[in-house]
């Protein structure tokens, strides 16, 4: 039986990729909404809209959820350090969130990880090392083989 995750990256030209942002992110959600229009692709933000404070999470679960479910090919959260949406991501079942801070790790989150969300550090990268990272990973398909028992292994609870 093909997972939910599976479904969602064979089913990806016709799904839309969930973005999200805090306050800190919001330039950059709303340049890469742009840019991937411009590559045919649907973004579906989910927040924040502006750039008043406001708390991670409340974007950060939305991305997720809409990948968990399969209602998004991937996601993309921004936020100042990356490290708050992404540990907010991957709190949900089959998300596998990655932090990127460049292109070859971007890529190798797909290929090596299978990952689904890509979490981007706003005030630790330029706009244009974000937009070639959100590139890499939306063309990097995984790998699979020696990777696949390494990504099964995520989602379950080893004993010591």
């Amino acid at each position: 039986m093909e997972s939910k995750t599976n479904q969602a990256n064979t089913m990806a030209p016709q799904l839309p990729i969930a973005i999200g942002a805090d306050h800190a992110g919001f330039e950059y959600k709303e340049r890469l909404k742009k840019h991937l229009v411009a590559l045919h692709r649907t973004p579906d933000d989910k927040g924040t809209h502006s750039a008043d404070s406001v708390d991670y999470p409340d974007f950060a679960h939305p991305v997720a959820t809409m990948v968990e479910r399969g209602e998004a090919a991937l996601g993309i959260l921004v936020c100042g350090s990356g490290n708050g949406v992404c540990m907010t991501a991957n709190k949900h079942a089959g998300i596998r969130a990655a932090l990127c801070w460049n292109v070859e790790l971007a890529k190798l989150a797909r290929q090596h990880n299978n990952a689904n969300v890509l979490c981007l550090p706003a005030r630790f990268v330029s706009y244009e090392e974000a937009e070639a990272m959100a590139d890499a990973f939306l063309n990097t398909a995984f790998e699979g083989g020696r990777h696949e028992r390494r990504v099964e292994k995520m989602s379950r609870l080893q004993q010591p």
